[in-house]
């Protein structure tokens, strides 16, 4: 898949990239330069993914962004029907979910979940077990839970499900992260979280002061940057991946999950002219708190 065939869904600690054939293929978790859990980006898909997509071969009818939001919606279509994919990633301080939600749009269509966890960059396979709801997988530190109203199974070191989505019906999926010497986060609903998700971005997306030309994808470029910002600290990413070269076969493979002073000034300065001034306020503490701590002059790049 090329690389601009991916959308991106974040909650202001990490973020995740979602193929246009509905696989997730890279989300580091829980922040973003956390190991990676989904790695198929880098590697193949034993390096971690998840997929939820048509069994037939399916056409991309539609793909888009909710209006002024983080909610990716991808329609897909077969000789069977049509169903969306509905993903996003809901902003919280005290959780961090990837939520998804199939939905018939019409006919019948038959639709596979391929769950792959590979913690640390897709070479550690977790200890999988059920729990009420759904399944739970284990490595070291990290843990992930899996709830769904889908009846699912486990295949050749992967969770699995086949199901049909039949028009106006809809099934649910939440993954969710917590430390896996504590215990699972209670579920949360996957349409109130949408529904929270949508009032988050849409209330921050009001404060864009522009009104010229092409608001509609000046906002979006807004969203996406104001998506790579690190809401415990007010640090900026450069990007959210890692490992893929400037030009293929070339050797600047660098790791964007850090943030650049020079490049996150720039970020700030952008947002903050069209009304995100807060963006700025949380980024001058970070860099405040870096000015304090350090005993030699500024480097050009920073931890989250």
């Amino acid at each position: 898949m090329n690389l601009e065939d991916y959308g991106f869904i974040g909650d202001l600690h990490t973020g995740a990239l979602v193929g246009a054939t509905g696989s997730v293929d890279w989300l580091c978790l829980p922040h973003f330069d956390s190991d990676a859990c989904f790695a198929a980006l880098l590697g193949t898909e034993r390096n971690g993914h998840w997929q939820i997509a048509p069994t037939a071969p399916a056409r991309v009818m539609h793909r888009r962004y909710r209006p002024e939001t983080l909610i990716l919606e991808t329609d897909l279509e077969t000789d069977a029907g049509a169903v969306r994919l509905i993903d996003c990633m809901p902003p919280a301080d005290d959780r961090h979910d990837i939520v998804r939600v199939v939905e018939g749009l019409r006919g019948a269509v038959p639709v596979a979940l391929k769950l792959v966890i590979r913690f640390d960059y897709g070479t550690t396979v977790p200890w999988v077990r059920r729990e009420d709801g759904g399944i739970k997988a284990i490595a070291g530190p990290n843990a992930l839970v899996l709830h769904t109203d889908v009846k699912t199974h486990g295949e050749d070191l992967s969770t699995c499900a086949e199901f049909t989505i039949k028009a106006g019906e809809r099934k649910t999926f939440v993954l969710t992260w917590h430390r896996s010497h504590e215990p699972s986060p209670e579920p949360i609903d996957a349409l109130r979280a949408i529904a929270h998700t949508q009032n988050f971005w849409r209330e921050w997306s009001a404060h864009c002061t522009y009104k010229g030309e092409w608001r509609e994808a000046v906002v979006r470029s807004l969203i996406t940057l104001k998506a790579l910002t690190f809401r415990p600290t007010g640090g900026i990413v450069a990007a959210a991946t890692t490992s893929l070269p400037e030009r293929i076969g070339g050797v600047r493979n660098w790791d964007y999950r850090y943030c650049w002073l020079r490049d996150a000034a720039f970020v700030v300065r952008a947002l903050n002219r069209l009304g995100a001034t807060r963006t700025m306020e949380e980024y001058i503490r970070y860099i405040f708190n870096l000015a304090v701590s350090e005993d030699a002059e500024l480097q050009p790049v920073y931890g989250i």
